[in-house]
């Protein structure tokens, strides 16, 4: 078992695989996918199907920008966890809607209350 996991990061976890040499992790992460695809097109040509080619790719294209966008998440949270607040500490975004209807009528919220998911 830890043979697979050894195998898997020295491929699989750019902070291991010599691609922790390039300091981009967006640029790290196109290589990433061009190797990716690289190895679906062989994958394909192995099997002799175009749409084995096709499937393979949007699957690893799919899964790798997955992958992408959770490591960039944890290391905003990691780095940056501020990033995830609005100014005054409140953990919502701004409304999307400023008033409300009660009863067939137009009430207009207080601008200073930050609101919350059942207002």
């Amino acid at each position: 078992m830890k043979w697979i996991y050894d195998n898997w990061n020295a491929v699989m976890n750019a902070n291991i695989n010599p691609l922790r040499h390039i300091p981009d992790t967006n640029t790290r992460h196109m290589v990433l996918q061009v190797l990716a695809w690289m190895w679906c097109m062989v994958f394909g040509f192995y099997v002799g199907s175009v749409t084995a080619f096709g499937i393979s790719a949007v699957a690893h294209a799919v899964i790798l920008a997955a992958i992408m966008i959770t490591v960039a998440v944890f290391e905003t949270a990691k780095t940056n966890p501020n990033f995830f607040l609005k100014e005054n500490g409140y953990h919502s975004f701004p409304r999307a809607r400023q008033h409300m209807w009660i009863n067939g009528e137009k009430v207009k919220l207080d601008k200073n209350d930050p609101g919350g998911e059942h207002e």
